[in-house]
């Protein structure tokens, strides 16, 4: 994993999520018609381009060595949780543009107070909606990335225990080694004791005869 390049994207993400900040808070919320119209679109373009970069940026992390990885998989869920904020606020001006140009376009002078009541309602109710479900989402996707963060960690804690038997696994060779060659040295140093016992039998024996045979030749020749 190149830290550059996720250093790279941390960048630019950075700047798109203070760009879109800014272009919220101060264009998209207080302008009308068609200008916030244009200004939504631009806005869901840069959206667009940070969800990109955040995907690349969790393949990037995933490289990671275990101890780093958790780090970063943390900045990647405060850029992604920016990210959900700016998309439920777009959402929400986007749906107040919505509702304003049908309130615009469908007037009627006389029920025009209780179709605004009843639009605002429905407004109220919609962005109640968007919000619980972005938070859904947001929650959601925290759970997803905490949960994979913890798979690759066992994953990392079972590589590192293979290790550690391979290992054992090896010593345990060496010693069986160790021992075939000790086995080895005794099994050559019982032979050689065996040798030097029947040696000395035959020698034993050979003195008997020749004693037996001295004895023979003093007293009966």
């Amino acid at each position: 994993m190149s830290s550059e390049v996720f250093e790279s994207k941390e960048d630019e993400i950075k700047q798109i999520c203070n760009l879109l900040k800014r272009d919220t808070s101060q264009k998209i919320l207080k302008s009308y018609g068609e200008e916030k119209k244009r200004n939504i679109r631009e806005a869901e373009r840069k959206l667009e381009d940070a969800t990109l970069l955040l995907s690349e940026m969790d393949m990037e992390a995933k490289k990671a060595p275990s101890p780093y990885r958790s780090q970063l998989m943390a900045r990647i869920r405060a850029y992604r949780k920016d990210v959900d904020q700016i998309r439920a606020t777009l959402s929400r001006a986007k749906s107040e543009s919505s509702a304003r140009d049908n309130l615009l376009f469908n007037r009627d002078e006389d029920d025009f107070e209780s179709m605004s009541q009843n639009q605002n309602s429905r407004l109220q109710q919609g962005t109640d909606i968007l919000n619980r479900t972005s938070a859904s989402v947001a929650r959601s996707q925290v759970i997803a990335a905490e949960t994979d963060a913890v798979g690759h960690d066992i994953i990392d804690e079972l590589g590192t225990q293979r290790e550690a038997l391979q290992r054992t696994k090896g010593r345990l060779r060496d010693t069986d080694e160790g021992l075939s060659q000790s086995r080895k040295v005794l099994n050559s140093m019982a032979r050689r004791v065996m040798t030097n016992k029947l040696i000395l039998i035959f020698i034993i024996v050979l003195e008997l005869g020749v004693l037996a045979g001295s004895v023979y030749w003093k007293f009966f020749s």
